[in-house]
Parts: structure tokens; C-alpha cells; sequence
């Protein structure tokens, strides 16, 4: 069940994407690659859209 009706991510996909956007700023600082995480993140974005894509097919 997304979070909002304007965001495709559920509760647990918003908290991960929240704590990989922390670990990835702090990489960054650090001067270390961010090129895994920030895949990761788009993985989860594109998981929850194609949800909730096919959840508004099937109404």
C-alpha cells in the first residue's frame, strides 16, 4: 500500500530509499564511489512504479 496516493513507495521501500540517500551522501564526502547505491535506489523506484502501474490496471 503506497504511502501516499502521489507516491508509488510503501512504508519499508520509503525507509530504505531514505537510509541509502544518507549512506550515499556520506560516501560522498568521503570521496568513494556512489554508483551501486544510487542503482539501487532507481531498482526500488522502478519496482514500486511498476506496482502500482499494474495495481491501476487492474481497477
Amino acid at each position: 500500500m503506497p504511502v501516499s496516493k502521489h507516491d508509488p513507495h510503501n512504508a519499508r521501500e520509503l525507509a530504505k530509499v531514505l537510509l541509502l540517500g544518507v549512506r550515499i551522501e556520506h560516501r560522498r564526502q568521503r570521496g568513494k564511489p556512489v554508483k551501486a547505491l544510487e542503482n539501487r535506489v532507481e531498482r526500488i523506484r522502478d519496482n514500486a512504479q511498476k506496482r502500482e502501474d499494474q495495481r491501476g490496471k487492474k481497477q
